[in-house]
């Protein structure tokens, strides 16, 4: 490797990016929307869109 390749990449900020790594892992995340109605969203839409192919179809 080139002296300077090797000098650019000593430098650059892994400790920092561990320590911020290594905090947000122990950080208790609260559930968002997704994870609170995210199944029941793909669920209805589901149900919704079979009730409108089965209704069309029905109509044809």
């Amino acid at each position: 490797m080139f002296p300077l390749a090797k000098n650019a990449l000593s430098r650059l900020p892994v400790r920092g990016i561990q320590q911020t790594v290594a905090r947000q892992s122990h950080h208790k995340r609260t559930p968002d929307f997704h994870d609170k109605y995210g199944n029941a969203v793909l669920a209805s839409g589901a149900t919704f869109c079979i009730a409108v192919w089965a209704y069309v179809s029905i109509l044809d």
